[in-house]
């Protein structure tokens, strides 16, 4: 009898403690399937927060099948549905190749049935034909740097560069490239400045500079544009021309390809500038900025995920057709994600290889500042808004304000006549500004219909 009593008190003592153990290892399982569903961050519909507590608007990838693009990233998304593809939801990121095979699949998939076929020939020209040629990410180069460099640099670069300047721009644009290249787009060191505004010399980076051009398909030119773009790129050794046709729907793709050329030629270099050409750039000022975020605590690993712009949220698709960004809702459903306005942005090097990876995963959309918030949301990642980043323009009036172009990162849009007369301007207020600090107010609401 007394040993039964020992028994009972023994389970009555130990019940908790095997209790509380079985529970430790089934919140240790869940936490590792957890990570391992995150490695792959796969987002179901509806409203959920990333790594920086940023929204994303709840209709945004929102499973509308009766939109084209809707259904086309539908399909491609089941691929990666831990509960309908555990072997692929669990896996890291595997090769641009595999997730470009996996695009071709679902496109194929998808426009093989009748109803979408029909759904195809009844969007806007423009847009059919950008739909017809969605699954086509390969294309060759017609001119490219000279000796497979990472653009135009200083010939006696004395460490890697901090910052590629990738600019898009199109054939007939010469102007632009030009005055680009006599002003702020000047490859070579550039040294970062004080508080006081004095220069440091010992402290700045050294800046490439590389053009994103597709082929040009004139009607009134008696001169072959492409000749004419050759000759240029052999002379200043900074043209990147793919062969696609270069429209306003096909941005995208540039972005795209720049990516794969970027990791393969660019390894060591920090940051990457995108912009149009028509954009003023404070190179100093762009130096001094990405200085300081490298001198931030836990920088190598923010760098991961690091993107600064004009940052638009829950802006919704241009339904008006007279309008370049016109995007039928028979093509595309919901909220476009939170993304960095195009005409200029920031990114580390190492955010620009993972976008190359991810960008596998996302099907090609028309606007290319929106497909790139579509890859960031991917990633989990989010970009920072900097309102020295001014892509519409100053507010009311704050340009005539003699230090207004001192205090900031980027203006659009300028002509390339402007472009000259406001750099020489900035050399000769240089002093009278030194004690100018960045914009730091934003007086209008970023949201918007893109």
């Amino acid at each position: 009898m007394a040993r039964c009593h020992y028994r009972r008190a023994l389970i009555y003592v130990c019940s908790p403690c095997i209790f509380l153990l079985m529970l430790f290892l089934s919140i240790m399982v869940s936490s590792n399937m957890n990570k391992a569903t995150r490695s792959i961050h796969f987002v179901a519909s509806g409203s959920f927060k990333n790594n920086n507590s940023a929204s994303m608007p709840k209709s945004f990838w929102k499973l509308h099948e009766e939109a084209f693009w809707n259904q086309l990233q539908l399909t491609l998304d089941r691929q990666f549905n831990p509960i309908l593809n555990p072997q692929n939801a669990y896996m890291r990121f595997r090769s641009h190749a595999f997730y470009v095979s996996l695009l071709s699949r679902s496109f194929l998939e998808v426009t093989d049935l009748e109803p979408v076929r029909r759904k195809m020939e009844q969007l806007p020209l423009q847009m059919r034909d950008f739909a017809s040629h969605m699954k086509q990410r390969s294309y060759p180069v017609l001119i490219q740097p000279a000796d497979m460099t990472c653009g135009a640099g200083a010939v006696d670069e004395k460490e890697p560069p901090l910052i590629l300047l990738a600019i898009k721009s199109i054939g007939p644009n010469f102007e632009n490239r030009q005055a680009i290249r006599q002003t702020w787009g000047q490859a070579g060191w550039v040294a970062t400045r004080e508080m006081d505004g004095s220069p440091r010399q010992k402290v700045g980076g050294y800046i490439r500079r590389v053009f994103l051009l597709a082929k040009e398909y004139p009607k009134d030119s008696g001169c072959h544009i492409s000749e004419l773009l050759r000759e240029e790129g052999e002379r200043y050794g900074d043209i990147l021309q793919w062969d696609f046709n270069d429209t306003f729907f096909n941005l995208t793709l540039k972005d795209v390809l720049f990516w794969n050329w970027f990791s393969r030629q660019c390894s060591k270099t920090r940051f990457v500038f995108k912009g149009d050409d028509d954009v003023f750039v404070n190179t100093v000022n762009m130096i001094t900025y990405l200085h300081n975020q490298l001198e931030k605590p836990n920088a190598e690993h923010t760098m991961k995920e690091f993107m600064v712009g004009d940052v638009i949220s829950a802006a919704f698709p241009n339904r008006v057709h007279q309008s370049k960004y016109f995007v039928p809702d028979s093509f595309y459903k919901g909220l476009y994600p939170t993304y960095a306005g195009g005409g200029g942005v920031v990114y580390s090097g190492q955010l620009a290889k993972r976008l190359h990876i991810i960008s596998g995963r996302v099907h090609l959309f028309p606007i290319d500042d929106v497909f790139v918030g579509m890859c960031m949301s991917r990633l989990n990642a989010q970009p920072i808004h900097h309102p020295a980043f001014l892509t519409f323009d100053f507010p009311y009036k704050e340009d005539k304000a003699p230090c207004a172009y001192h205090k900031i990162l980027l203006v659009h849009k300028r002509s390339p006549k402007q472009l000259i007369r406001q750099w020489d301007k900035l050399s000769k207020t240089k002093n009278q500004c030194r004690h100018v600090s960045l914009r730091v107010s934003n007086k209008r609401e970023n949201t918007r219909i893109n």
